[in-house]
């Protein structure tokens, strides 16, 4: 428990980031940032969810990017 207690993605769901990203950002911008398909093309929470799930370089861009909207918002 205690090496999970400076970590701030810690019990959020990928869903939870994906949802909150497109709601702050909306998914033009995602798509900008991380230039994948599922934020480009039809756009949509499943799909995304499976791609990133598949594919760890791009799960690591979206948890940067959740990070950077964590800090802008405080």
């Amino acid at each position: 428990m205690s090496t999970q207690a400076n970590n701030p993605l810690h019990g959020i769901k990928l869903e939870q980031m994906i949802t909150e990203l497109q709601a702050y950002y909306g998914w033009e911008y995602m798509g900008y940032q991380v230039n994948i398909r599922c934020f480009t093309h039809d756009p949509s929470v499943k799909s995304s969810l499976k791609f990133l799930r598949r594919t760890p370089w791009a799960r690591t861009k979206v948890e940067t990017m959740y990070l950077e909207m964590l800090r802008k918002k405080r």
